[in-house]
């Protein structure tokens, strides 16, 4: 693997993979600070600040930043998560110092400019508004509250009207101040790129960014609960969902493998037993997120509202059968399609940065695919068996709803299912 790795005097990590054959590169900024880190008086500021990055610097206009990209073929974007904040580049190999500084620009320089501002803050209550419609959107938002009530962590990652439009620029810089440093934050680039080239950029553009960040986000407590808003929608949205485990665990990679095994595809457990055999919902899959500290272990369902009744009784079941007779046969599949998309990545640029920024951020290092690929092939049945067993069995579930679900058990019922 030609990946390459620099760390400035500040901390700041820069990664690059060569790729000589392409005639184009990926590259970002990727930040370990996200609506996690935000604090009780921030609800929504890791996002808009997403958004206010692109609206202007000391010496590009807002139309300027993406005229400039866009002006050489390029494309600009950025995204928000809980625990990181990315903003990223594609553009043909002659222009990769073009991004760089740009990227640079945007994440140093930006004025926050009161015009921009209002404006910026006026879509994302828009955005806000088209989340509030999708009662799938809803019902995540429902289930993250419920998993870690009262926390950062649990909160939307868009903020509420009343947050976000009484954000000023102070406070913006004030937050930017406090995580936007250097231990927190990776340049990564992947193509036809010149290690040197960006090393040189980021340390001059990034020379006055201090090194550590004044603190951590607070640890993750996972409650669970029961979380339900009956509206008048065609579907009932339902998450069933339990402790997941941490990247860094030792459980990570075989919850990743329960998760496809039950619902992780056409040929996954739940797929076939829900949607196939018995007609119940259209869509049906399993999840596992893992953060910093924790984890949490999903299944997702949208049905209409005659087949709540007989749809969370059939999942649970499955649940339980997950801990009693997953077989290798199923594991070594989920095995062979989490290799080949492992691979698969590797073709893709924007992909393989992400992928390296992401491994620094959450490992401290960019970590070889083979190594990846051999933890993956030391799992088996009984391993997975085991894992499935641990979430599902004494804990206590996270229950969402959404739609028409007055026939949806109640909560006691269902955890009731799950005693040890």
């Amino acid at each position: 693997m030609s990946v390459i790795s620099t760390t400035l005097d500040n901390g700041m990590t820069v990664l690059t993979h060569h790729m000589p054959h392409l005639e184009s590169a990926a590259l970002g900024v990727w930040v370990k600070a996200g609506s996690r880190s935000e604090r009780d008086d921030e609800h929504g500021i890791s996002h808009l600040l997403e958004h206010m990055a692109f609206k202007g610097t000391t010496t590009r206009t807002s139309q300027q930043i993406v005229g400039e990209i866009e002006q050489v073929g390029g494309e600009l974007n950025a995204a928000t998560s809980i625990e990181q904040t990315g903003y990223f580049a594609r553009v043909l190999k002659d222009d990769v110092s073009l991004a760089a500084d740009i990227l640079s620009d945007i994440l140093r320089n930006s004025t926050f400019a009161p015009n921009e501002l209002a404006r910026e803050q006026q879509v994302i209550v828009q955005e806000i508004g088209a989340a509030h419609d999708d009662p799938n959107d809803q019902v995540f938002d429902l289930f993250q509250s419920a998993v870690f009530p009262e926390q950062a962590i649990g909160r939307p990652i868009l903020g509420t009207v009343e947050s976000v439009t009484g954000f000023g620029a102070d406070q913006i810089r004030a937050y930017m101040d406090r995580n936007y440093v250097g231990r927190n934050m990776v340049m990564a680039a992947a193509g036809n790129v010149e290690h040197d080239r960006l090393v040189d950029i980021a340390a001059e553009r990034f020379s006055g960014v201090r090194p550590n960040p004044e603190a951590t986000p607070d640890g993750a407590s996972y409650v669970g609960g029961d979380s339900r808003k009956v509206s008048e929608h065609e579907q009932a949205h339902i998450i069933l969902g339990f402790e997941g485990r941490a990247y860094n665990s030792t459980g990570y990679y075989t919850s990743q493998i329960l998760a496809s095994v039950l619902g992780g595809g056409m040929s996954s457990r739940l797929f076939q037993e829900v949607r196939e055999k018995r007609g119940l919902c259209y869509s049906v899959f399993a999840f596992h997120w893992a953060f910093a500290d924790t984890g949490v272990f999903g299944v997702s369902a949208a049905t209409g509202e005659k087949h709540v009744e007989e749809l969370v009784p059939v999942i649970l079941d499955e649940l339980r059968r997950a801990t009693e007779d997953i077989t290798d046969d199923e594991v070594l599949r989920v095995r062979n399609q989490i290799r080949a998309g492992l691979l698969m990545s590797l073709e893709s640029p924007s992909g393989r940065a992400g992928q390296l920024a992401r491994q620094q951020l959450l490992w401290g290092r960019p970590i070889e695919m083979q190594e990846i690929i051999d933890r993956i092939n030391r799992i088996d049945a009984e391993r997975v068996r085991a894992i499935a067993a641990e979430l599902f069995s004494g804990n206590a579930p996270a229950v969402a709803a959404n739609g028409p679900i007055s026939s949806l058990s109640e909560y006691d019922a269902i955890v009731s299912r799950f005693a040890a």
